[in-house]
C-alpha cells in the first residue's frame, strides 16, 4: 500500500529545500505519495506550525507520516523525534510542534508513542549542523514509509517538550481569550470555541480596541469592509473583515486579548 507523507515547513518554495527533501524520500521509498501541507509556516514560529498541524492531520488517512520542519533549534542539543499518535506518525524536531496534536490525543485518548532518533543508520550518511530536514528527518520518515517501526528508528522517550496552551477565562460577563492564529486572509483566529460560547446568547466581541455586536454565519451577510465575528470552519470564534484583511485593519497579533460579553 502506497504511505502519504506529508511535508510541512517554513522553508518556502523558493529556493529549493522542500525539493531536496523530497529527493531524498523518492531515492528510499520511491512509492511513497507526497503531499505538501503548507511551507509558509512564518519563521521559525513552532506555536505557527502546532496549530497548522493539529488542524489538518487529522483529515489524513490512517498510516499517513507528516514532516513537520520548523527548527529554530537546528543542530543544538533539542532532540531529534519521531511519534505515533492515534493512527498516524509524525517526525520532526522535539520542540513543542507537537503540543495541541498530544493534547488531542489525551482528550480523545488515541495512543501515543514517542522515540529519540538516535539510530544514524536510518540517516544520511552525512549530517549538516543546520539541516536535519534533507538529512534525518526525510530519510527517517521514508524508512517509516517502507515498514521500519519506531522502535527501529529511536529509542522511546516519555517527556516530549510541550509549550502552554492559554484557555479561556470566565469573567462575570462572559469569557477573555486571545488570539492564536492569523491566517493567509487576514481571519483572526482564536482559543475560544462553538463550545465556550454556548448558553450566551447574543454577544459582543472586543478586540484592538474594536467592537463587533453580535455574530453572523458567514461573510456574505455584511457588506464589504465590514469587521464581522463568527464561528469558524475549526469550530473556533473568529473576527475577519468582509473582502478584506482584518489583522491587518486592527493591527492584530497572536496573543492580544479578545473578550466576549452577553448583549
Amino acid at each position: 500500500m502506497t504511505t502519504i507523507i506529508t511535508l510541512m515547513t517554513d522553508f518556502g518554495i523558493r529556493d529549493g529545500y522542500v525539493g531536496v527533501m523530497k529527493g531524498v524520500i523518492l531515492g528510499i521509498a520511491p512509492e511513497a505519495r507526497l503531499v505538501d501541507l503548507t511551507h509558509l509556516i512564518s519563521p521559525q514560529m513552532v506555536p505557527e506550525a502546532a496549530l497548522v498541524l493539529d488542524r489538518s492531520a487529522p483529515y489524513f488517512p490512517a498510516g499517513a507520516i507528516h514532516i513537520v520542519v520548523v527548527d529554530p533549534g537546528v543542530g543544538t542539543a533539542r532532540r531529534p523525534i519521531a511519534a505515533q499518535v492515534g493512527e498516524q506518525r509524525y517526525v520532526g524536531p522535539d520542540n513543542g510542534t507537537l503540543t495541541r496534536l498530544l493534547a488531542r490525543a489525551r482528550r480523545q485518548g488515541w495512543p501515543m508513542e514517542i522515540v529519540h532518533l538516535d539510530k544514524p543508520r536510518y540517516w544520511r550518511s552525512e549530517i549538516s549542523n543546520v539541516f536535519h530536514g534533507r538529512d534525518i528527518f526525510a530519510p527517517v520518515a521514508a524508512h517509516l514509509a517502507i515498514g521500519a517501526l519506531l522502535t527501529d528508528v529511536g529509542t522511546p522517550v516519555t517527556d516530549p517538550v510541550l509549550f502552554p496552551l492559554p484557555a479561556p477565562v470566565r469573567s462575570a460577563t462572559g469569557l477573555r481569550g486571545e488570539i492564536t492564529h492569523l491566517d493567509h486572509f487576514g481571519n483572526i483566529g482564536t482559543n475560544l470555541s462553538a463550545a465556550d460560547l454556548a448558553g450566551l446568547g447574543d454577544v459582543s466581541v472586543r478586540l484592538c480596541g474594536q467592537e463587533i455586536r453580535g455574530l453572523v454565519r458567514t461573510f456574505g451577510e455584511r457588506d464589504p469592509g465590514e469587521l464581522i465575528a463568527l464561528i469558524n470552519s475549526v469550530g473556533e470564534l473568529s473576527v475577519s473583515a468582509v473582502n478584506g484583511n482584518a489583522g491587518q485593519q486592527l493591527d492584530a497579533k497572536v496573543g492580544d486579548v479578545i473578550e466576549v460579553s452577553k448583549l
